[in-house]
């Protein structure tokens, strides 16, 4: 079983990642890692220089990709919208969507065009999250609300995972 982590960019998904792949004994993988390391550039620069549309398709493409077992995946915040990629992802384990108010998510992004963030311009971090919150809620089998304490999350997911 894998577990399989969506949400905003910087709620905390890679960082989260990591040490439940530890708590777990599992692997862990980062698919903006994986696009960066497929296509040779960084998220922003693939954004901006080929646009939404293709880096959805590329991200969509390493989704399907991936093949591993007991594994923790940290998707990038966009992933849920590449639905054939999500799908084969959900039927690999259980899908975790952690949460966080815009606000928080704001004052962590605090360049959010260095990040390589999928987003139209003019829009804000708080209409990302609105847009995005039915296709997390789609996919979720766990919502979990991350407040600031990785340690405390991290105790959160297991307990949740435990319990399903």
């Amino acid at each position: 079983m894998n577990v399989i982590l969506i949400g905003m960019p910087g709620v905390g998904k890679s960082t989260v990642g990591v040490l439940l792949a530890k708590a777990l004994g599992y692997s862990f993988v980062d698919t903006d890692l994986i696009i960066q390391s497929t296509t040779g550039m960084k998220l922003s620069e693939l954004i901006a220089e080929k646009g939404n549309a293709s880096f959805s398709v590329t991200e969509n493409a390493v989704l399907e990709s991936l093949d591993v077992d007991n594994t923790v995946i940290a998707t990038g915040g966009s992933a849920v919208l590449c639905e054939k990629g999500m799908k084969k992802l959900a039927k690999s384990g259980k899908t975790v969507y952690l949460t966080l108010p815009p606000e928080a998510l704001e004052k962590r992004l605090t360049d959010i065009k260095t990040r390589g963030v999928v987003m139209r311009k003019g829009e804000t971090v708080a209409d990302l999250a609105y847009e995005r919150a039915p296709y997390y809620e789609k996919y979720a089998d766990v919502t979990i609300a991350e407040n600031g304490g990785v340690e405390d999350t991290v105790k959160a997911v297991l307990d949740a995972l435990e319990n399903k």
